[in-house]
């Protein structure tokens, strides 16, 4: 139908018509960063060689407070653009969408999410980057939704895995419907996706010397990764020396065990990281000792086909092995203060290091930004009560391109590639979340976008709240004081499901059919034994008669003095002395 012919017969569309959405222009300036950005940028020369322009390499202008002119320019953009969304009819198109002055990095807005009292060590996004999962010092795991999440922003489940143990790694599997604990105990547990445990893998024997033939790990786990191709492998690296291939049907045992061998002498070494390759055919781990070692899958790990010994300082913690996405260049965070980038074809010295970055908890970790342009990591602070940074390098040159200053000292780094932010864990135990309103999707924007909930006015309250209830002495259930509230605002589902309850409908029992029919309720097999069973009735009968019975069968027939029956003695017994009556 034409537009001519719908304005004749007085017809403007059909259907309901849509509600416009109002959209608040503001919502995003509460989580909008005050702290004040410093960036360290190279001379003009040298940031030639940059993988971007210098230009683009500042953040964006309008979030930083020293460029007055540049915070005007903007402003007067978004008063253009507010000008067009209210000529289109007010479209809710978010006002946020000025594609010139696009940031370099998400770090713009922040928002902190408060609920641990101590580090937090471990932290993960499931694939879909809607849940966040944290472990921390303080022994707890905690799942946070951020479609679920209201203004309290608080986790909506928090439990201990281990007891007193710190939670030293976590980890999505790539469907995302589960995920592993890694804690200070030798043994990994796996749960669903809403926190509930479904396996614990076994523990081995600390008795036995060669980790081969322990069935387990015998000493507290460091770190687990999960197989990239195949859903149901992961491993795990421990304490132990070795790490470890396990499926998820076989908890008694693990598949295969790599055994790390230090230089010296063939002693143990902890394993403090290990990683996977893409592809899933190399395996890469960093040890105590300072070495990184890499297998093929497909070998049989007597020994690693590549290793490089002194990679990092001797006696630190490697945080951190990250392959790139081609799988030919490798990324580690040592515990002395360096970040390093290793090529895979030429495993023998670091092709760029960048050093001077504190390191005060053996789980700092090193990552690639999603393009892989970019190297991303925490550095601690120097002085107590000196806040924290978070480091932006590029790959290429290792040169600082930004660097951001946090609240305390950065742990745990995690740039999720779908909604675009990075999210934080840090040692005062926040979890701060960095997003743009420009570059992001979905994440920490949900929450802004939800606004404060409403209160409830007395238009909202029903009339049997606000009127004093009438209490009858003879009313039904229904209408006795305290269930007047449910029974006039239950819902038609509640109402149902408290009909199919048994106990709350007063149902009667039921009468018996089926196995349990005639009194033979409970039935078991056992029952059928021992009804034909022959009854000992031997205590309730007296020894002496039961002996006697059977002494005139054994004089007929003697069984067992058939021998001497000829010249048996006969028995001579006293005679009775009766004794005589005084007259």
């Amino acid at each position: 139908m034409d537009d001519d012919m719908m304005a004749i017969m007085g017809l403007t569309g059909f259907g309901k018509p849509q509600k416009k959405k109002q959209v608040d222009t503001s919502r995003f300036d509460k989580t909008k960063r005050t702290v004040e950005v410093q960036e360290k940028i190279a001379s003009s020369a040298e940031a030639k060689d940059s993988p971007r322009p210098l230009k683009e390499a500042i953040a964006e202008p309008v979030y930083d407070p020293s460029a007055p002119e540049l915070n005007a320019s903007l402003q007067t953009a978004l008063e253009e653009e507010k000008e067009d969304s209210d000529s289109d009819g007010g479209e809710s198109e978010p006002p946020y969408d000025d594609q010139d002055d696009m940031p370099l990095f998400p770090t713009t807005h922040e928002l902190v999410l408060k609920d641990h009292t101590k580090v937090v060590s471990s932290l993960t996004l499931d694939p879909s980057g809607a849940r966040i999962l944290s472990g921390s010092h303080d022994y707890d795991c905690k799942l946070w939704d951020f479609g679920g999440m209201n203004a309290s922003m608080k986790p909506f489940k928090t439990w201990e895995p281990a007891g007193s143990y710190y939670i030293h790694d976590l980890k999505y599997s790539n469907a995302g419907d589960q995920f592993l604990c890694i804690s200070g105990t030798s043994q990994a547990k796996l749960y669903d996706r809403d926190g509930e445990e479904k396996m614990e893998f076994i523990k081995g024997d600390p008795y036995i010397r060669d980790m081969k033939n322990t069935s387990g790990h015998v000493a507290d786990l460091t770190s687990c990764v999960w197989h990239p191709k195949d859903p149901k492998i992961f491993i795990t690296s421990s304490a132990d020396s070795t790490i470890r291939i396990w499926d998820v049907e076989h908890k008694r045992k693990q598949k295969t065990v790599i055994v790390v061998k230090s230089k010296e002498r063939g002693t143990r070494t902890k394993v403090t990281s290990c990683a996977y390759s893409p592809d899933g055919k190399v395996i890469a781990a960093g040890c105590l000792d300072g070495a990184l070692h890499l297998w093929n899958t497909s070998s049989n790990f007597v020994r690693p086909n590549s290793t490089v010994e002194g990679a990092h300082t001797r006696n630190t913690d490697t945080g951190s092995v990250v392959f790139s996405i081609d799988g030919r260049t490798l990324l580690t965070r040592g515990g002395d203060d360096t970040v390093k980038l290793w090529d895979t074809r030429a495993f023998k010295k670091p092709l760029l290091t960048h050093t001077g970055l504190t390191t005060l908890y053996p789980q700092t970790n090193a990552i690639f930004s999603p393009d892989e342009k970019y190297v991303l990591t925490g550095c601690g602070a120097t002085v107590k009560g000196q806040r924290g940074k978070l480091v932006f390098f590029a790959r290429d040159t290792f040169e600082t391109i930004q660097e951001l200053d946090v609240e305390s000292t950065v742990v745990k780094v995690v740039w999720h590639p779908k909604i675009n932010q990075i999210v934080t864990g840090m040692a005062n135990g926040q979890i701060s979340v960095l997003y743009s309103p420009l570059t992001s999707t979905n994440g920490a924007k949900l929450l802004a976008n939800k606004g404060p909930p409403r209160k409830r006015g007395i238009e909202d309250m029903s009339a049997a709240l606000l009127s004093a209830p009438i209490i009858t002495p003879h009313a039904l259930p229904m209408y006795r004081d305290g269930e007047v509230t449910s029974g006039m605002l239950g819902t038609k589902r509640k109402r149902e499901k408290d009909r199919a309850d048994p106990r709350k409908s007063r149902r009667p029992e039921l009468p018996v059919s089926g196995p349990g029919k005639g009194g033979r309720v409970g039935a078991s097999a056992t029952q059928h034994v021992v009804r034909h069973l022959v009854r000992d009735t031997t205590r309730d009968e007296d020894p002496r008669e039961a002996l006697l019975k059977y002494a005139e069968a054994a004089e007929q027939d003697p069984l067992w003095t058939a021998a001497w029956r000829v010249n048996q003695p006969n028995a001579v017994f006293q005679e009775e002395e009766v004794e005589e009556e005084e007259g």
